[in-house]
């Protein structure tokens, strides 16, 4: 299955965005244990934003993101979608949408469970 993010642009501080990753294939292709969104600013390793987990839709927030930000899943459009608002420079950065596909219980915030990935999609605040 192919990711595809977007909605990202530039916003000043304070402001909103909604960032949307649609799959090529329904229910993302096939067996799902979570979705996430992770960013990765210039010179940092790639952070966990939030996620949902597809049963349950049990959701999960990174703590500086947290009130801000807010993740769905849209099961007619195929799509997992980050609202955030309230916006800060600091959350200048690429961000990636991921899909799980671990038949194990897993952390929804490592990285290395993560077997799909969008191409990113730039966010930058000003100041």
């Amino acid at each position: 299955v192919q990711l595809q993010a977007f909605g990202g642009g530039l916003v000043q501080a304070g402001g909103s965005l909604r960032l949307s990753c649609a799959a090529s294939e329904p229910t993302f292709g096939g067996y799902v244990n979570a979705l996430a969104w992770f960013r990765q600013a210039p010179g940092k390793g790639r952070e966990f934003v939030a996620s949902i987990r597809w049963s349950g839709g049990i959701t999960d927030y990174a703590d500086s993101v947290k009130g801000r930000f807010t993740i769905s899943r849209d099961n007619a459009k195929n799509t997992v979608d980050l609202q955030m608002n309230s916006l800060k420079p600091e959350d200048t950065a690429v961000y990636y949408c991921a899909v799980s596909r671990s038949l194990k219980p897993i952390s929804t915030r490592r990285v290395g469970n993560y077997a799909s990935w969008g191409q990113g999609t730039q966010v930058t605040v000003s100041s």
